[in-house]
């Protein structure tokens, strides 16, 4: 047996035109209940809304617009949609029907196509709305859920960001205040290894030799972490910097290394760009000075720097001739303390690509490189062209 279509009350104080219209409806397959006056039909309305009334308006006792009336006046029955009965033909009781409520209007004699045909266009229009409804209030949780879960995410990376600061700031302390007695250990290490080298057996000066090195290895890794740390603490006010001038400084501060390994460093004319001067000096002088170190042996350097505009962003490229990168390590050479060699074969501690990476976020870019082993490395940055330059090759005040 199928669910009906749609609970429909009669109400009629007329037996004939209650059968008649059970007949039609219940046919078409709607769930039917007659009442014979207006205070039976408020009760039952009241106790178990229909989806539909069908109400006549000549009744003793309370007519029909009285009983429309006190319908839409209580809330729990004002959206039950009624269809007026009437012989009356006359424009201004359909209009007064209208009036206090109506949703349509049905003249007798009936006409069982005209009845079954407004009776399903309520209920269509019932049914659109409960569906509307039921997707408004679905759309009104997911607009709840969503503004949750972004409210999250907001105090997430509020706390993420308080955690960065404490780590950097905790990093900085830590490695800052941990250089004087690494300095002590490595002063006396050195102290002893000069004065009883000649008391001491090679046993022992291994042993000091090894002091040494791991005291300024460390040494070395702490400078490392309080540049890292640094980075994070940099001022975020950005100026007009020219980064030509930024790379002839880069170039000066790595003018020995370029000399040893017979370099040939060569550049577009780059442009002047809203940033933090000491901080893209370093990401600059960083990416020359990876590929300095990771050069072939036999090979003398060969770097190139090129510029783009593209769209709204500044596009660098650093190309080398160097040893090249396994793709499947691309990615993991941006993460702090990652090394691909061994200290023997290229010293450092790992974190001058990360240094790059912050600094590249920091001024609202992204950073990559493409490489493929023996044929060489390009790193590739962005950052946001600074819009309100007419000519952005053009001179811009000292760094």
């Amino acid at each position: 047996m199928t669910d009906p279509i749609g609970d429909i009350l009669l109400v009629d104080d007329r037996p004939d035109n209650l059968r008649l219209l059970l007949n039609i409806l219940k046919d078409k397959g709607y769930k039917v209940r007659c009442v014979t006056n207006g205070a039976m039909a408020l009760r039952v309305s009241l106790r178990h809304p229909p989806d539909l009334i069908l109400l006549d308006i000549q009744m003793p006792e309370m007519n029909g617009y009285q009983v429309c009336e006190k319908l839409k006046a209580d809330p729990e029955t004002a959206e039950i949609p009624v269809i007026f009965l009437s012989v009356i033909e006359e424009a201004t009781e359909k209009v007064h029907a209208f009036n206090v409520g109506a949703a349509d209007y049905i003249t007798k004699p009936f006409q069982v196509k005209e009845v079954v045909a407004r009776v399903e266009n309520q209920l269509q229009i019932l049914r659109l709305q409960k569906k509307l409804k039921e997707q408004n209030i679905r759309l009104e949780q997911e607009i709840r859920d969503r503004k949750a879960i972004e409210q999250q995410l907001l105090e997430l990376n509020r706390e993420m960001k308080r955690s960065n600061q404490e780590l950097e700031q905790f990093a900085y302390v830590v490695s800052h205040d941990l250089q004087a007695p690494l300095g002590t250990i490595a002063s006396f290490a050195q102290l002893l290894q000069n004065r009883y080298q000649d008391k001491l057996d090679g046993k022992a000066l291994q042993f000091i030799e090894r002091i040494i090195s791991g005291s300024l290895t460390m040494q070395q890794l702490i400078d490392d972490l309080l540049q890292y740390s640094r980075v994070g603490r940099m001022a975020q006010v950005f100026e007009p910097v020219n980064c030509d001038r930024v790379l002839s400084q880069a170039l000066a501060n790595l003018e020995t290394k370029i000399n040893e390994t017979q370099a040939l460093i060569t550049h577009d004319p780059l442009p002047a760009i809203a940033g933090n001067s000491m901080g893209l000096l370093q990401l600059f002088q960083n990416l020359i000075s990876n590929a300095l170190k990771y050069r072939h042996p036999d090979i003398s350097p060969r770097i190139h720097i090129t510029v783009s505009l593209q769209e709204d962003m500044w596009s660098f490229s650093i190309q080398d001739n160097g040893i090249g990168i396994e793709p499947k390590h691309l990615e993991r050479i941006f993460q702090i303390f990652q090394r691909l060699h061994s200290d023997k074969e290229y010293p450092g501690t790992g974190i001058g690509l990360a240094i790059c990476k912050k600094i590249v976020e920091l001024h609202g870019g992204k950073i990559w490189v493409e490489s493929c082993p023996v044929q060489g490395s390009t790193f590739y940055f962005t950052i946001p062209a600074h819009k309100t330059q007419e000519n952005p090759l053009k001179e811009s005040p000292k760094l």
